[in-house]
């Protein structure tokens, strides 16, 4: 197997690397690819040290089994038939090709059999937010049809790179020394506040961000659910926290609910509002699953019920997810 990850020194192309690691995933040579100016870069990878080569429209992906992308939808769109040209299958973890009609968008847990049918040997990862959510409402799913969700986002710095987990630590060090705050990876100052801003906005007063989540979990569960989100960013460094309000076509139970999502796959139940016992991003980060807590009947629906995930978006978010959808078409010689 013959792997390359493009994108290799940002925080997603190094968390590819932490991943394939810890899940042994099957790699013979691995290939870095980067910009100009990350390039001569080395990291190891299980012991060995791998060089950042240049991007490049050339044959470098030739004999490339699957390729991993995450460089910017720019550069995705650019170097597509570079990477796919000889065979590779691309798994693209940037926006670019997300909505194409002829490009599955996948979350294994969900719609795995969709990356199956890839006219253009590319397959898209959802936006990060949107992962976390489809998973917690495919275990809904199943119990009844979800009508409308309602979901407001608590995204960590994070989801902006890791120069912007560098700029909140920052701006809490230059505060703490009464300087003016450094601002140059966010709207606003990010330490102390929130900014109810994630991406830009668009016609109809929505974010970019928050209109992905509307239209990629209708792709992604084959849905005419109706999605309206408030995108927020917090002043956390990692792991993304996400408040979903689902109508449901017939009441779904609390206790139903509990029990779809302790046997869901991807998911790990973590409510027990009593003992205090809920997910929260400063114990989650660096972890797989999603989960789930505060678990209740929403008092404004009857069909309504309310619940709380929280997930690390660069891994599943991002990397992992990226990972599985490999992994998937591995176990079921899809590649």
């Amino acid at each position: 197997m013959k792997v390359a990850i493009v994108g290799a020194s940002g925080a997603v192309g190094q968390e590819f690397l932490r991943v394939l690691a810890e899940r042994d995933f099957p790699i013979d040579e691995l290939l870095l690819f980067g910009s100009s100016r990350s390039a001569g870069s080395t990291y190891t990878f299980k012991g060995k040290e791998c060089t950042v080569k240049e991007l490049q429209d050339n044959d470098d992906f030739k004999g490339v089994d699957i390729a991993f992308t995450s460089a910017g939808a720019g550069t995705s769109k650019k170097f597509e038939k570079t990477i796919t040209r000889y065979g590779a299958v691309m798994i693209d973890n940037s926006s670019a090709f997300r909505m194409d009609d002829d490009v599955p968008l996948v979350v294994p847990e969900v719609n795995g059999k969709d990356a199956e049918v890839r006219p253009r040997n590319v397959i898209a990862n959802p936006n990060c937010t949107t992962i976390q959510m489809v998973v917690a409402l495919n275990a809904i799913e199943k119990l009844s049809h979800i009508k409308r969700v309602h979901v407001s986002t608590y995204q960590a710095a994070s989801g902006a790179g890791a120069a912007a987990m560098d700029e909140l630590v920052e701006q809490y060090a230059q505060l703490q020394r009464g300087e003016a705050p450094t601002i140059n990876k966010f709207y606003y100052q990010l330490a102390y506040n929130l900014i109810p801003q994630v991406d830009v906005a668009t016609e109809n007063l929505y974010t970019k961000e928050e209109m992905k989540m509307f239209n990629e979990t209708r792709k992604i569960m084959h849905s005419d659910v109706k999605t309206s989100a408030t995108c927020v960013r917090v002043p956390v460094m990692r792991a993304h926290s996400e408040t979903i309000w689902v109508e449901t076509e017939r009441p779904i139970s609390v206790e139903e609910a509990r029990e779809a999502f302790a046997t869901s796959q991807g998911v790990v139940l973590m409510d027990d509002l009593e003992n205090k016992v809920y997910p929260m991003p400063l114990d989650i980060a660096g972890k797989d699953p999603v989960y789930v807590g505060r678990i209740r009947k929403d008092l404004a629906c009857d069909n309504g019920l309310v619940f709380w995930t929280v997930s690390d978006q660069i891994r599943k978010g991002a990397a992992l997810n990226a990972v599985q959808i490999a992994e998937y078409l591995i176990k079921n010689n899809a590649l």
